[in-house]
């Protein structure tokens, strides 16, 4: 399990310097282009970072709001509350909000930006679905998601992708309406720019499903080493991948919150996917 989980962590650190590695080159490109320097690059930084600070202290309530999910106290549900409380106090952490969805599907996610200010929210369909062990497990992921501070690396990775993008978009609307001044850039260096401009936004994406994926190997393997019980979440993966269910009130823009695609569809190749597959994580889950 702490292998597993140092493993993680390192590809999540050098995924996030590709990012940056991308940036700077895509700054450095778009300064000789435009003779502009360095300024287009901050602008598109501050930009990126601006936009992402809202979502990051308000995005925990649209994301709640939106599945309509309901905060509970321990009367409501002592059964789900407890045990959420009880690993809690297992690895030291504050209790977060508890929130169930009614809805049939099968799935869970956690939100907010730290473990003081963090939520849970269980679907109905999965306390009915799953036993005590494998509940527990699924919990324990989505208390690692908190306590690794998921929700803050992905901020960071959204601000990255959003600053590539905007360059790119940038790039493309002045090659549009007028192209630029620049006679000392040489054509070498302007094809390539507008290659790397052009595919520079697919490889971010798909860099940031990747490191989406390595979070939830992550939360899968701090959550085993939480209920010391690999096995009960292995067993509720299976559950909940054999369940057809969609969670209707799940979204785009909040599927990677979950711990399974949220949707039930099949896409044309794992690497559009934001989760991993099923089949690996319950194999690298009883592999420990």
């Amino acid at each position: 399990m702490y292998s597993q989980i140092d493993s993680n962590k390192r590809k999540t650190v050098f995924l996030i310097m590709i990012f940056l590695i991308m940036i700077i080159a895509l700054g450095w490109l778009l300064g000789v282009y435009l003779d502009y320097g360095y300024g287009v690059f901050l602008f598109a930084v501050l930009f990126s970072i601006g936009s992402s600070l809202i979502s990051y202290y308000h995005g925990d309530k649209v994301a709640l709001r939106s599945t309509k999910a309901k905060l509970i106290k321990k009367e409501d549900n002592p059964y789900v509350y407890r045990m959420v409380e009880n690993l809690c106090i297992s690895s030291g952490m504050p209790v977060p909000k508890v929130h169930i969805i009614d809805s049939p599907a099968l799935n869970a996610f956690a939100t907010g930006r730290d473990p003081e200010h963090a939520s849970i929210a269980i679907t109905s369909g999965l306390i009915q679905a799953l036993e005590n062990e494998e509940l527990e497990g699924v919990i324990a992921h989505e208390l690692s998601h908190i306590k690794n501070y998921d929700i803050r690396v992905m901020t960071i990775v959204v601000v990255l992708v959003g600053t590539i993008a905007i360059m790119a978009d940038w790039f493309f609307r002045i090659r549009l309406f007028g192209g630029s001044d620049n006679k000392k850039a040489g054509g070498a260096i302007l094809v390539i720019s507008l290659l790397l401009l052009l595919v520079s936004p697919i490889v971010a994406e798909l860099i940031k499903l990747a490191i989406s994926r390595k979070r939830e190997y992550l939360a899968d393997a701090s959550g085993a080493l939480l209920t010391r019980y690999p096995e009960g979440l292995a067993r509720a993966l299976e559950k909940i991948h054999a369940s057809n269910q969609p969670l209707k009130t799940a979204n785009s823009a909040t599927a990677h919150l979950f711990i399974s695609n949220p949707f039930k569809r099949k896409t044309l190749t794992s690497f559009f996917s934001t989760h991993p597959p099923a089949e690996e994580r319950i194999k690298r889950l009883r592999s420990m």
